[in-house]
């Protein structure tokens, strides 16, 4: 189990990982205040996601709650590298530019899957990575172009550089590559 704090805003997301036979089953929860900077109203939010052993994400599940509606958005990866996307009202297909990664806006769970998969908490790399990105509370989703750099790597874990065009930031990572500081959004306690 492990939980995040947000540092510039209130928020609060807590995870059960379970890892076991190279495989990674993450079950977790986010509730945020509402944040008027961003335009983001107060949410909750649950996830539900698996990753195969070559560290791919298989498949997830995420439901949002806003005082006004309720979403939920289901995607998976098939073997052929498409993606299927499902709100609830029929099943899209899109290949994403080959993306094998989910981020979802403001979780800190999904920044270790690239890092865990890359082993750059171990060796130093630099990859810029198609990503299947889901915004919150919204769930829309669209593909992104993440670079993912490791800046130094310890015995106590890693500084990786995390970023997209309008964003960058240095998280430091446990020896697992999970993420221990996310300097400006949210702090491991």
């Amino acid at each position: 189990m492990m939980t995040w704090q947000g540092v510039t805003a209130p928020y609060l997301e807590s995870v059960r990982l379970m890892v076991s036979d190279g495989r990674l089953r993450a079950s977790g929860r986010i509730v945020a205040a509402a944040n008027p900077e961003r335009a983001t109203p107060a949410f909750n939010a649950s996830f539900e996601l698996s990753v195969a052993r070559t560290g791919d994400v298989g498949r997830g599940l995420l439901r949002t709650i806003t005082a006004d509606e309720e979403r939920q958005v289901s995607v998976g990866r098939t073997e052929d590298g498409v993606w299927l996307v499902d709100r609830g009202d029929g099943t899209q297909r899109n290949e994403f530019d080959g993306a094998v990664d989910v981020d979802v806006a403001g979780a800190v769970t999904f920044t270790a899957l690239p890092i865990r998969r890359l082993n750059l908490h171990r060796e130093p790399g630099e990859h810029v990575l198609p990503v299947l990105y889901v915004s919150m509370p919204d769930l829309s989703v669209r593909l992104v172009h993440q670079t993912y750099r490791t800046v130094s790597v310890s015995e106590s874990g890693a500084v990786i550089n995390y970023s997209v065009p309008d964003f960058s930031a240095d998280l430091t990572v446990d020896t697992s590559g999970l993420v221990v500081d996310y300097p400006g959004v949210a702090k491991r306690v």
